[in-house]
């Protein structure tokens, strides 16, 4: 029969073909599996933080080296490890997508689209855990960044660069402010990232759609890694959304990250310790979990020329238990951070909304990059409150107050009603600043709730209607003379006299 002269051919190549390398793997197997844990023996050499290979899909990071053993973390569903199963190395460490390329979607803590669409092809990797820049690569935190909330902009403004804690009980609104924040910087040029960790899915689809119907959607990426989800996940998830973020801010842009929140991280991280048998500390977290945050949130900052120039600003979410900052992870925190936003129950109970409490609320950095315009209206805010808050008690007891003493009260009552504000409703600056300025300077003494919002509302209208001068007031960061002052206050006085809120003051 002939042979076929392709088939010899092929046969000719294949035998002059160089011989293919050998590939080295190395295999372990699976000991012991527990839940979202698994210990691996037999890879002697697998170094910390790197990624091993169960099959299937699934990956986990070696968290605890000893002599004979690896405690894994896993990073998705245990059902498919069965001890005996092969773990092979891979030689990397834990890496994520990342690139302009993200925003707009929802991804895990892996990077791996949430939101049903395609993975975005080719994008670069990165490590989840890279070393802050140093002294020398960061500058000044010296512009602000905006919230849209009086409450914060006025009393505890925040600077592009910071690291700002919002702290709380449950249901205090700690998650809205940090979703106003992010609409807020709609068309300001500020990049987003959103990391919800431990929250539950409708949760997590409700912040997703508010991001969304505030115009923010192609600005934002979304880390999820719900509370249905392996515990390592929720480990891994802020920081790959770190390292999104820093990926972005590489590129001189100015990127906002939210993690909400840290208490769920601190839980993940304490269940995988006690899973491996690390032992327990202060209320059973292990004793690194100081070290755990700090790493991460010192990867946010303002930072110089030579390391891209962009800026990072965190605000960190940490949930605390019928008040009680004194906590260990609360405290952890409030002393990694430059400050806490302090949203509380007392507040909630009274529908003040923001709960912001301004007497526990603090930012150690963010008045120096505050508007000076700004600063003159606000610098009295905290006094005034404090000392309304005062008179508020006694004047419970039914003593007979004096004039003045009813004045302070309809005064502070009046700047009280200035700091309420809806939810998803982020106010620009300049209206801020006018709404303040009455409420200070007494143009809503006297009125009711109904009638100080119709009032505000008024003068916001007035605001707009009016030109640029007061945004270029704030924007050029002059302080507020008195002519701008006067102008200012003739404004919103001509707004209430036309929507019926005359005053004399």
């Amino acid at each position: 029969m002939p042979h076929d002269g392709h088939a010899l051919d092929l046969l000719d190549a294949l035998l002059s073909a160089p011989p293919p390398e050998p590939e080295l793997s190395e295999v372990g197997h699976v000991v012991e599996v527990g839940d979202g844990i698994a210990i691996v023996a037999g890879l002697a050499r697998a170094l910390t933080d790197e990624m091993l290979d169960f099959g299937g899909g699934l990956s986990g990071i070696v968290f605890d080296l000893e002599p004979d053993r690896l405690g894994v973390v896993l990073l998705g569903p245990t059902a498919s490890v069965v001890p005996g199963a092969d773990v092979r190395r891979t030689g990397r460490v834990v890496s994520v997508p990342v690139g302009a390329a993200l925003l707009g979607r929802v991804v895990d803590a892996l990077g791996r689209p949430r939101d049903g669409g395609d993975a975005p092809a080719d994008l670069p990797l990165r490590p989840i855990e890279t070393e802050a820049p140093g002294i020398l690569d960061r500058a000044p935190v010296a512009r602000p960044l905006a919230t849209g909330l009086k409450a914060v902009d006025a009393a505890v403004p925040v600077g592009k660069g910071q690291r700002e804690l919002i702290i709380g009980d449950r249901q205090t609104g700690k998650t809205s402010i940090a979703i106003d924040t992010i609409l807020n910087q709609k068309d300001t040029g500020v990049l987003c990232v959103y990391c919800a960790i431990g929250q539950r899915g409708d949760a997590v689809a409700k912040a997703v759609g508010a991001i969304r119907d505030g115009g923010m959607a192609e600005g934002t990426i979304v880390v999820t890694a719900g509370d249905e989800e392996a515990p390592g996940l929720s480990w891994v998830a802020p920081y790959a959304a770190m390292a999104m973020a820093e990926a972005l801010a590489a590129g001189a842009r100015d990127v906002l990250i939210v993690f909400d929140d840290l208490t769920h991280h601190a839980h993940s991280y304490r269940e995988l310790s006690l899973l491996l048998r690390r032992p327990p500390g202060r209320e059973a977290f292990p004793g690194d979990i100081f070290y755990v945050h700090a790493r991460l949130l010192e990867r946010a900052g303002q930072f110089g020329p030579g390391a891209g120039g962009g800026s990072i600003t965190a605000l960190p979410v940490v949930e605390t238990q019928a008040e009680n900052l004194s906590a260990y992870i609360p405290t952890n925190l409030i002393s990694i951070t430059d400050g806490q936003i302090y949203l509380s129950p007392r507040l909630v109970r009274r529908n003040q909304f923001p709960a912001v409490d301004l007497g526990v609320s603090v930012s150690r950095v963010g008045g120096k990059a505050q508007a000076r315009a700004f600063r003159d209206v606000a610098g009295n805010l905290r006094v005034t409150l404090s000392q309304f808050e005062e008179l508020e008690e006694f004047a419970r007891f039914g003593t007979r107050l004096d004039e003045g003493t009813r004045k302070r009260l309809s005064r502070g009552a009046a700047v009280r009603a200035a700091l309420r504000q809806p939810e998803r409703a982020p106010m620009p600056a300049d209206e801020q600043l006018a709404v303040l300025l009455a409420a200070m300077e007494g143009l809503l003494d006297g009125l009711d709730e109904g009638a100080a919002m119709a009032a505000m509302e008024a003068i916001r209208t007035a605001v707009r209607g009016a030109g640029d001068a007061t945004r270029d007031l704030i924007a050029s960061d002059r302080p507020l003379a008195p002519e701008d002052r006067g102008r200012i206050l003739d404004l919103a006085r001509q707004a209430l006299a036309e929507a019926g809120h005359g005053t004399d003051a």
